[in-house]
């Protein structure tokens, strides 16, 4: 671990805890790795989810009706 990490408690179901130790082992990193880059990942996604709710703010919206309609026009319903 790098020297700015900080420490803290997690408490995993023990089935979850299992598996990540499984894991670390047989991937030859810590657990503290694995959590790392699993929170990692979901912080990039959520960060992406946001930039692209972001660049569509500006689009205009359907009501329910109106996409209904658009369906059937172009043949999907």
């Amino acid at each position: 671990m790098g020297e700015l990490s900080k420490r803290s408690t997690i408490y995993f179901e023990a089935d979850i805890h299992q598996a990540l130790r499984v894991k670390a082992a047989t991937t030859h990193q810590s657990v503290s790795e694995l959590v790392n880059e699993a929170v990692r990942l979901a912080l990039r996604e959520d960060q992406e989810d946001l930039d692209s709710f972001a660049q569509r703010a500006n689009e205009a919206t359907l009501s329910y009706e109106e996409l209904l309609e658009d369906l059937k026009s172009h043949g999907k319903l």
